[in-house]
């Protein structure tokens, strides 16, 4: 089929009214479940072949993170779907308001590469839980899980509730060409760019989450190797290849080389003497990828790691010590001029816990910044003088895995937020329904002529709220 014709079948069949009830969602849900672990074995074949992803990180980081937040829908699904009774200001009484959620029609997600499956199949979650059919565009670069997801979803949906259209630049142009009811777009800042000019031909909603250079603050000397297991954790999984990943990592310059072989040792707790020989970690995306983080190292201190093999593509995990404090296009340091995306980890010196917050207000709003510290007025510091997707203290990444939680950017780092109940929010409109009964009319107070106890008692009312 044609990329028009697969985005005109899905809105017939959201137009049909197929999706909408309760029953059909919960339908739905279950189908994708269905879908996930049906399949297991496969996926982490594909994510393996993809992104030399073991099954733990696979199932940890994808799988996991996918079937808890359909759990979570199914659970909340009946009491999301229910009228709820609306206020009413005293000067429209008598009157009856509820709020009813609906779909909002056809939604397109496009996933990265990084994480095929779950920033595909995610919001996917949420998008159905909603009532919307949708359209899927897995990433190209991570060619086993899209094929895979292409050939599974017809299997699992035969009511064509969700459709997978594969391609490079070319389709994801045309497919952003077609008119959407909402777009999910999980990627860089430059392609986020692309798809909100898209977008607005058709003023359509948007939910970008575009990742950045997410910071890390380290002064916790009495638990340091605890920080820097965590730390290091959160930076290299998946071989550094994660939008919430600590991109760089600031400490005083006292604590720099302890620092160091902190994180030395919890490179080797986690991954071995030679990560290359570990299962469980990942190698780059492709050559591309590879050449440009390599490239990055040239000149650079590096003080853990840096072996690399391009027939591999594998980067080891790498520590550089940063001879920069600025962070951004007019950094000095080539690691700290973009989101390294990739297994390459700089510490930046900086003097003061103040002077972190100011490297990090100095430039865009990052996605995620985390906080290791036993000081109470450094935890609030960061909060309250910083602006960011969430705030992590004592860890990485997890704030992905809280369903309950938003996930999502401010400013440069994304807008609009999903997960659990903000997936909900994403993917319906929430609908006001008033109805005043014809008896008793009490418009008639606010109707013209304005004159005598009826008009100025209306006016009273009103300004009530």
């Amino acid at each position: 089929m044609t990329i028009p014709a697969v985005v005109s079948d899905a809105r017939k069949v959201f137009e049909s009214g197929a999706t909408r009830s309760p029953s059909a969602r919960a339908a739905s849900l279950r189908a994708l479940r269905a879908m996930i672990i049906d399949n297991e074995a496969a996926i982490e074949a594909a994510l393996w072949a993809d992104l030399h992803k073991g099954a733990g990180e696979a199932q940890l980081t994808e799988i996991g993170v996918v079937l808890a937040e359909i759990g979570h829908a199914l659970r909340h699904l009946r009491r999301r779907t229910r009228p709820r009774r609306g206020p009413v200001p005293l000067a429209l009484w008598p009157a009856r308001a509820r709020l009813v959620s609906e779909p909002l029609g056809v939604v397109l997600v496009i996933a990265p590469w990084n994480y095929p499956l779950q920033l595909l199949l995610d919001p996917l979650a949420g998008v159905l839980a909603a009532g919307n059919t949708a359209v899927l565009k897995p990433s190209e670069l991570a060619p086993e899980t899209s094929a895979l997801v292409a050939r599974l979803v017809p299997a699992y949906f035969p009511g064509g509730e969700v459709r997978v259209v594969e391609g490079g630049v070319e389709e994801t142009t045309e497919l952003l060409a077609q008119r959407f009811d909402h777009i999910v777009f999980t990627g860089s800042g430059a392609v986020g760019r692309i798809v909100m000019r898209a977008a607005a031909e058709h003023l359509t909603p948007v939910t970008l989450e575009l990742g950045g250079k997410s910071p890390a603050w380290v002064d916790d000397d009495a638990r340091l190797d605890q920080a820097a297991r965590r730390l290091v954790w959160a930076k290299f999984t998946n071989a550094g290849q994660t939008c919430v990943a600590p991109d760089y990592v600031m400490t005083t310059p006292d604590r720099v080389p302890a620092l160091v072989e902190a994180l030395r040792r919890a490179i080797a707790d986690l991954w071995g003497d030679d990560p290359r020989a570990s299962g469980d970690y990942g190698r780059v995306v492709n050559e591309r990828q590879f050449d440009r983080l390599v490239a990055l190292l040239d000149g650079a201190d590096v003080v853990i790691g840096g072996e690399h093999d391009r027939a591999e593509r594998y980067l080891a995990p790498t520590v550089v010590v940063s001879g920069g404090r600025a962070v951004g296009p007019d950094a000095t340091d080539p690691l700290l001029r973009e989101e390294i995306f990739g297994p390459v980890l700089p510490i930046v010196a900086v003097e003061s816990a103040e002077q972190a917050v100011d490297v990090v207000n100095n430039w865009d709003k990052p996605l995620a910044l985390y906080v290791f510290t036993s000081s109470a007025r450094t935890r609030k510091l960061f909060e309250q003088r910083t602006s960011s997707g969430a705030v992590v203290h004592d860890a990485g990444l997890i704030h992905v895995a809280a369903t309950g939680l938003p996930f999502g950017g401010v400013g440069a780092s994304g807008m609009g937020a999903y997960h659990g109940p903000y997936s909900w929010r994403a993917f319906s409109h929430l609908k006001p329904v008033l109805r005043k009964p014809l008896a008793l009319d009490t418009l008639r107070l606010a109707q013209p002529p304005f004159t005598g106890f009826g008009s100025r008692l209306a006016q009273r009312l009103t300004r009530l709220g």
